[in-house]
């Protein structure tokens, strides 16, 4: 089935729904592809409940309603056949209701994100051009490629008048100060979580109000190139994206303050931005700087478990995606790392590539999860698990014994 088809029958769907349940995962991409549908259904008169979850099971599923899941669910056979799912993550499910680039041959871990499907599905349903600068937190938030249909949606957006691109600093925050303190997309060493020094090198570089923009990038360079990768220099700057419709007009910030929220446990507030509400845009702001504010800690108290693999623990679940990005594309790697976030009863295990190491995380993490009892999977460079902690070190013998055979 084409992805076309598959969105107008899941749109017609939709439109036939008098009451649909939405769970979507949360982070950016889930939550922004949540609320484009969620968009959708109230155009067309449709009643919701939505919820964001950190993960999903065919248990969790309400049997006394139709259900529509968001950026996870394609990873689970045996759900029930009438479940709704939009994703992007690799497919198992074979219900009918089921939008999945993969399913049309289509890289859903590089060219086409959940919020973008969500968006090819809210196009069938009305006229909801307007929601492409939403399809952006997908792409950015699981730093997709701006290519296949994530492009055409971009350039729709663009042609439309509701996305504006320009070039200018990416990080995200309230003032270059904030921006640079909190910066963990890119991890900045010496920067991040140091507020002196970022506020320090601002004043160095700021005449009279003005910024030397070349100088201020220059100095944070100089400062962080002894720890940082290349690529986390270079992603200081480059294309932005102005979105006139929602509440933050920077697509960086808003899917930052989106992701962070969700990962906090608010992903409510997270959610409410995207249906364009901004009454806790004050309190989203707080919520994303204290949440950096633990990613930052998380990378610094990360713990190392293994001298032969890239192999860490950290005490907060909440962070441990986050520092696993850290750790993979910002610090010199040279293999695949893990970090495994402690939560109680249960922990999450985060698995990422660094540029350059090709390995399947998505078998990998499924594998050797369901030997631990839990579950696992996600994107061949991306993937995660949740275990149970009583087999958290099972998990890592044979995780081990996986990477290093």
């Amino acid at each position: 089935m084409s992805l076309d088809t598959a969105a107008a029958t899941l749109a017609s769907h939709l439109l036939e729904q008098e009451f649909v349940e939405v769970l979507a995962h949360h982070d950016a991409d889930g939550i922004a592809a949540a609320s484009i549908l969620c968009h959708a259904m109230f155009r067309a008169g449709g009643r919701f409940r939505l919820r964001i979850r950190h993960h999903i099971t065919a248990a969790d599923i309400p049997r006394d309603c139709s259900v529509l899941l968001c950026d996870f669910g394609s990873a689970l056979p045996d759900l029930p056949d009438d479940v709704m799912v939009v994703d992007h993550h690799q497919p198992r499910f074979e219900g009918e209701l089921h939008v999945n680039p993969h399913l049309a041959g289509i890289d859903g871990d590089l060219n086409l994100s959940a919020a973008g499907a969500a968006y090819l599905v809210a196009q069938k349903m009305g006229d909801n051009r307007d929601l492409a600068g939403l399809a952006l937190l997908g792409v950015l938030g699981d730093d997709q490629a701006l290519k296949g249909p994530n492009r055409e949606i971009a350039n729709e957006g663009i042609a439309n008048g509701f996305i504006t691109p320009g070039r200018g600093l990416l990080l995200a925050g309230r003032g270059l100060v904030e921006q640079i303190a909190l910066s963990i997309d890119p991890y900045l060493p010496g920067l991040s979580g140091e507020p002196d020094a970022a506020r320090t090198l601002v004043a160095a570089v700021t005449d009279e109000d003005e910024v030397d923009m070349e100088m201020l990038l220059s100095r944070i360079v100089l400062k962080a190139a002894r720890e940082a990768s290349v690529t986390a220099l270079c992603s200081l700057w480059g294309i932005t994206y102005s979105l006139g419709r929602e509440v933050i007009d920077d697509a960086g910030d808003l899917t930052a303050v989106v992701d962070a929220c969700g990962k906090a446990g608010k992903g409510d507030i997270g959610a409410s931005l995207c249906l364009r509400s901004s009454h806790a845009l004050q309190e989203a702001r707080e919520i994303t700087a204290r949440y950096r504010q633990s990613v930052i800690a998380g990378v610094r108290g990360a713990r190392r478990l293994d001298e032969r693999a890239a192999l860490y623990e950290v005490d907060d679940e909440s962070v441990a995606s986050d520092v696993a990005d850290v750790l993979a594309r910002d610090l010199d790697q040279d293999g695949p790392v893990f970090v495994i976030g402690m939560g109680g009863d249960h922990c999450s295990i985060s698995a990422r590539c660094p540029p350059g190491v090709d390995l399947d995380l998505d078998a990998l993490m499924r594998t050797v999860a369901r030997a631990s009892g839990g579950h696992g999977g996600g994107h061949r460079h991306r993937a995660g698990a949740r275990i149970s902690a009583a087999e958290v070190d099972r998990f890592r013998h044979d995780l081990l014994e996986a990477i290093l055979a």
